[in-house]
């Protein structure tokens, strides 16, 4: 592939508008909640699945995702990707009840899952050279801390706003200039990638995982809303037995060669489950203290949306400097550096639970906020690297998509669980569904913790205590 200096990091560029699109996403719903819902006369539980089933879509398809860009061509990909990103962001402004939000909302993060997978992809064909490569992942990883700070500021805003339609419906129609210059960026400047058409595509793992993720993620949901009726259970033993059937399937396809959506063989390392229930703890927690504080913010602290949004540009710029700090202490100090991270948390998670009441100062908000960012940024990005240290480097391909599809399933899991506990308590008050929502945080807080602990510290790490005893 013959790109020159300056044009692959012009095509890094046009390519990153996909993670900053797909991040801008998750977040800048979070702050409109609110008013979407007093909007199109939503309930709780159909709120939630505005976010869970965004990320419901990203999840199943993202591992095929990865596998379209191989078989027709990154760009190609990238570009019908993008494209239908772009329509069904226009198709969620335009939605007129909450089921139309709910299932445009899906086909989003359902395109999502095929136009990111692809810029990590050309960040690795573009750039060979270490160094060069090392760079394109901080731009990568900058411009997700970028769009997390641009969202939650946005959503405040455009909420607030009133022009010739709802701000809300802005929310996702300022996807379509950024999608329309992106396209004729891609078709202009953006290069194909070898083909690799021996790429096969496993069709029934992922109908089986689709509708096993959907079996357990809208019963947990709307099962909760409806008083949990019978057939809110009858999805859940549904789920179980098909996600059975999809190990099952899976193993069989392994035995054959058949190309399965995943390799099952991972699964028998322990380093690596104990990594990924990690991933599923923090994930959770995460994703629904995003969506846990925006609406007590403005629900229960009587904060306007915009002002809600400027209060998570601290946390935003400290999580990019703990980030920072924590790549470099980690190849020292290891784990440990993550498990300092989970302390920090679990203050800063009391501490709200305790402090953030009514009348509460902006000052005291934005410190706990501040601390929460701080922390975060020590634990979450190092965890992709403490969950696949120890896989044989044969397996870190598939690794890294169980990883990916884990990391978006745990958080639809976090705004449907914990999420269920805060709004079931919200009938009661905001004060109260806070406190038992941030009492399920903290319970995975300290799961996170247990699995850290569990884990081994890597020898490199070893062998630098020891050294240190020695003297």
């Amino acid at each position: 592939m013959n790109t020159s200096k300056n044009n692959k990091w012009l095509e890094l560029i046009i390519v990153l508008a996909a993670p900053f699109l797909s991040v801008i996403d998750v977040f800048i719903i979070n702050i409109a909640i609110p008013t979407i819902k007093k909007e199109i006369h939503a309930t709780d539980g159909e709120m939630q699945f505005v976010i869970a089933g965004y990320l419901l879509g990203y999840a199943a398809f993202l591992i095929t995702g990865g596998r379209a860009g191989d078989h027709f061509g990154r760009k190609k990909v990238f570009f019908w990707g993008m494209l239908a990103f772009t329509v069904a962001s226009c198709l969620c402004g335009l939605s007129q009840s909450a089921w139309q939000l709910n299932v445009t909302r899906f086909f989003q993060g359902l395109s999502a899952s095929f136009m990111v997978p692809q810029t990590i992809a050309f960040i690795q064909v573009l750039f060979t050279d270490t160094k060069e490569r090392a760079k394109a992942f901080g731009l990568y990883g900058i411009t997700l801390g970028t769009a997390a700070a641009i969202g939650q500021v946005l959503g405040g805003y455009l909420s607030d706003t009133h022009w010739i339609i709802e701000g809300w419906r802005l929310v996702f129609f300022i996807n379509l200039p950024i999608g329309i210059i992106t396209l004729w960026a891609t078709h202009k400047y953006v290069t194909e990638t070898p083909k690799h058409e021996s790429t096969k595509f496993d069709y029934t793992g992922i109908v089986i995982l689709t509708f096993a993720l959907f079996s357990l993620i809208y019963p947990l949901i709307q099962g909760r809303e409806s008083g949990w009726p019978l057939w809110s259970f009858g999805l859940l033993a549904l789920s179980f037995i098909l996600f059975v059937i999809f190990i099952y399937n899976q193993k069989k396809k392994l035995g054959r060669n058949g190309n399965p959506l995943i390799d099952v063989r991972l699964f028998t390392i322990k380093d690596f489950n104990i990594g990924l229930t990690a991933v599923l703890f923090h994930f959770m927690l995460h994703t629904a203290y995003l969506l846990l504080s925006a609406v007590y913010l403005q629900n229960g602290l009587g904060i306007s949306a915009l002002d809600s949004g400027l209060y998570f540009i601290a946390p935003g710029i400290l999580f990019i400097v703990s980030s920072v700090m924590a790549s470099r202490l980690i190849v020292k100090y290891g784990k440990r550096v993550l498990q300092v991270g989970v302390v920090i948390l679990f203050v800063a998670f009391y501490l709200q639970m305790t402090l953030w009441k009514p009348g509460a100062s902006s000052g005291l908000i934005i410190v706990l906020m501040a601390v929460w960012g701080f922390g975060n940024g020590l634990v979450l990005p190092s965890l992709l690297n403490v969950a696949l240290k120890n896989v044989p480097s044969q397996y870190a391909g598939g690794a890294a998509g169980i990883y990916s599809t884990f990391q978006q399933t745990a958080s639809a899991l976090g705004v449907s669980v914990i999420g269920g506990v805060f709004f079931y308590f919200s009938k009661e008050s905001w004060q109260t569904a806070y406190h038992f929502g941030i009492i399920g945080i903290l319970i995975c807080v300290v799961m996170v913790g247990v699995m850290l602990q569990l884990l081994p510290e890597s020898e490199s790490v070893k062998k630098r205590r020891q050294k240190v005893i020695k003297v």
